[in-house]
């Protein structure tokens, strides 16, 4: 018995818009009450104590970006292909396995300040901290500055 099989369809290309919809965007949450909804009590306090820092050295009022990221500040980009949008400065969101940190955008893996940090992961934009107590904060302190004034500089 030989049983036919339908043809997978074909998968049409959808035209990238000069401008994607992304869901990474301003949202008029409440930061202090996501915050205070973080259930581990770890990434609560580092949280808090991270949204203290950002707010200092960037001099902006925190956004929730999205359901779960914290932001400072914003910049327009649009790139060679057309594609363009609005994402946050420098941020950070308390997820259950390490606090992300959105500071590397601009400064990249190689950042010099890194190897004074402690113990931290990273992938092309973000860094990973388990607890704000295993790193020294005032490496961090500095490299949230760069990043931040980076940033600006870059996307004017």
């Amino acid at each position: 018995m030989v049983v036919k099989r339908k043809a997978p369809a074909k998968k049409t290309a959808k035209k990238a818009s000069k401008k994607t919809d992304l869901r990474t965007r301003p949202t008029a949450a409440s930061v202090t009450a996501f915050i205070n909804a973080v259930e581990n009590e770890t990434r609560r306090k580092d949280a808090k104590t991270l949204l203290a820092m950002m707010k200092k050295v960037t001099g902006e009022k925190p956004k929730m970006w999205g359901p779960s990221i914290i932001g400072f500040g914003e910049y327009h980009y649009k790139y060679e292909s057309g594609r363009e949008g609005d994402m946050l400065a420098v941020g950070f969101s308390p997820r259950k396995a390490s606090m992300v940190l959105y500071v590397l955008g601009s400064l990249g893996e190689d950042e010099p300040l890194l190897k004074k940090l402690g113990p931290y992961t990273h992938g092309k934009s973000c860094l990973y901290v388990k607890s704000l107590d295993k790193v020294d904060v005032s490496v961090l302190e500095r490299i949230v500055a760069k990043s931040y004034k980076a940033t600006k500089k870059k996307w004017r």
